[in-house]
């Protein structure tokens, strides 16, 4: 018998915890599993036909599918389909986004046997045994024994005796639910990442927590209120295996990690004491509510050991308070601003877009204060109305119209108007190019000295593109650059000369760029810089580049703003151009650019005069 499990992930770089959790626990009640339960991962940009394909020639008998917003489009229209070629196959379906209108699900996809609804491990292995007993045809027989005493009670040997499961009854016709399931011990699911040739090249993620004891509004997490931990000891003898393996980077899916001060605490400790110098490990917190043990804590980690997530979702204490969200904003200001102090640790912070009670002018002013706080990454995501959800129920009385497939993100609201959410989304395109990617470090806080906000200035950019129509998914690196200098020019055409030169410096903190860029040609000072540099530290050709600027492209933006404005109205220049060393095989575990440093006066003299370098240059 086998029962295979299917999942349709975002990315390839992604795996589904899902179904690797489901067959561990499965073979840990009942050791056959392992034999019987059959994984098989997609990803949704795969062609349809490739998968049916695939599934096919797997041939199993009976199949699962892990349902979320992201492919519920792709796997109802895949299950109708497979219908068709394997009609007889038996067809479960799990996932948030079948677990909240699973009657409504089975009573119009005919396709679809049943729905395990909520948290899957035990759910699963039971239908996994019902259906291996079926198989043996021991199920029929127990069945007929228990009927010939005490009759109608052949059903509840069956699916019926299954907590968990939504399906129709082959007979009735009747759509039917069964008992609710308890909540799972986290302790009793196995660890399932013993062979890590499966998530080779690909996110390992890692749960030591479910639920979540706050009752946003947007969030599913909040229907869960009942905070459960995996037992510290478990969790330290897991952690210890993916730094053993020198695992790239563990996702905790924690919901709100830090909820348990003592449980984030002693892994906090863990993984600071057991530091592997490779592994990253990500974390979704809430910021308000470390305390000053663990700040002292996470002041002590190494560059790039953790990331942090943390939802701030708007400043609006109206809107927080409509959605149910209580956090203390000063608080959460002071600690992002704390740990930003340390240069340690890559902080990501949220804001989401079509709350209620939030108009442009008041998103636009949680985007600044956010922006301010200088993340490493700033997601700016829009209201998903989920089903299940308190915002579903109470969507309409808010006024917020959502689209009615999945993602079921928020179309207007009575504060903001689509044609309000179609800027935000403009908006969002031209953070994620020119702020997220970590490319323009140096150029876009010169820019900002020009605009009244930071909301301003990527509204502008946003326009811009539009105007000129320029491509925003355009694969080339230097598309995106010379796109930048020519809204630069427009926005602030006195200071051209030092945007090129800023835009050159962040090229090459990026990348050790084999053609120049066509706005920073090639001079021939830089050439012979260069040539006499190299010939004299022949070990560094490869690994590094030396690119020498007009202007001081390394100090702090204003700093720089008020040099060049103050020389070129005099019509000046600096005395002395200044060259940088960028070296790629050292780069900053926050943000991957090269570390660079200037050369010192005498060391660019000699180089200019042809005198060669002292030895100590490296």
């Amino acid at each position: 018998m086998k029962f295979l499990l299917a999942a349709l992930n975002a990315k390839y770089i992604h795996s589904n915890p899902a179904i690797y959790s489901l067959r561990a626990y499965a073979a840990a009640q009942a050791p056959e599993a392992r034999r019987e339960v059959e994984l098989a991962e997609y990803t949704i940009n795969q062609k349809p036909e490739d998968i049916l394909a695939d599934l096919y020639e797997r041939r199993p008998d009976v199949v699962g599918f892990s349902c979320y917003i992201w492919n519920w489009r792709q796997i109802r229209e895949l299950v109708r389909e497979l219908h068709k070629v394997l009609p007889e196959l038996p067809v479960w379906l799990g996932g948030p986004e079948v677990s909240y209108d699973a009657e409504k699900i089975v009573r119009e996809e005919e396709s679809v046997t049943g729905i395990m609804v909520g948290e899957g491990e035990e759910t699963f292995s039971q239908l996994l045994e019902y259906y291996r007993e079926r198989e043996n045809g021991n199920g029929r027989k127990m069945q007929m024994q228990i009927a010939a005493f005490w009759p109608g009670a052949a059903q509840k040997a069956g699916l019926y005796s299954i907590a968990g499961l939504v399906f129709q009854d082959g007979v009735s016709g009747e759509i039917v639910r069964t008992a609710a399931r308890l909540m799972t011990d986290l302790n009793a699911i196995p660890f399932f990442y013993r062979d890590l040739k499966e998530f080779e090249n690909r996110i390992v993620y890692y749960e030591s927590s479910r639920g979540c004891p706050f009752n946003c509004s947007y969030c599913l997490s909040s229907l869960d209120r009942q905070v459960r931990l995996r037992d510290l000891g478990l969790v330290r003898e897991e952690l210890q295996f993916f730094l053993d393996h020198k695992v790239a980077q563990v996702k905790f899916i924690d919901r709100t990690f830090n909820c348990n001060h003592r449980h984030a605490q002693e892994i906090w400790k863990y993984i600071l004491e057991h530091d592997n110098g490779v592994t990253n490990f990500h974390f979704e917190i809430a910021a308000d509510l470390l305390d000053g043990a663990e700040l002292s804590l996470l002041s002590k980690m190494r560059p790039g050991l953790i990331q942090l997530e943390i939802g701030v979702q708007s400043i609006n204490p109206r809107t927080l308070r409509a959605v149910r969200r209580y956090t203390n904003l000063e608080r959460l200001r002071h600690t992002v601003v704390r740990i930003h102090a340390e240069h340690n640790i890559h902080v990501h912070l949220d804001l989401i877009a079509g709350l209620p009670e939030e108009d442009l002018t008041s998103f636009a002013r949680s985007f600044d204060a956010v922006y301010t706080m200088r993340p490493q990454q700033l997601q700016l995501g829009f209201l998903k109305v989920l089903k299940g959800s308190w915002m579903e129920e109470t969507a309409k009385d808010s006024g917020i119209v959502a689209q009615s497939e999945p993602p079921y993100e928020v179309l207007y609201t009575k504060w903001l108007s689509f044609a309000d959410i179609i800027r935000l989304k403009r908006v969002e395109e031209m953070v994620e190019l020119y702020y997220n990617s970590g490319q323009f470090t140096r150029t876009l806080p010169l820019l900002e000295l020009r605009f009244q906000s930071p909301f301003a200035l990527f509204s502008a950019l946003a326009r811009f593109y539009e105007k000129r129509g320029f491509r925003k998914n355009s694969p080339s690196r230097e598309y995106r650059y010379q796109a930048l200098l020519d809204f630069a020019k427009e926005a602030d055409p006195k200071r051209e000369e030092l945007y090129r030169e800023l835009l050159t410096c962040d090229l090459y903190l990026r990348e050790n760029a084999k053609s120049r860029p066509a706005f920073a040609p090639e001079t021939a000072e830089q050439r012979e810089l260069q040539a006499r540099f190299y010939r004299e530290k022949k070990q560094l050709r490869g690994r590094t580049h030396l690119e020498l600027f007009a202007w001081p492209v390394d100090r702090q933006a204003w700093e720089l703003a008020e040099l060049f404005d103050r020389l070129s109205e005099q019509g000046e220049k600096p005395g002395k151009k200044i060259a940088l060393l960028f070296d790629y095989e050292r780069r900053n575990p926050l943000d991957h650019n090269a570390l660079f440093r200037r050369l010192e006066p005498g060391e660019l003299q000699k180089l200019q005069n042809g005198n060669g370098l002292p030895e100590d240059t490296e």
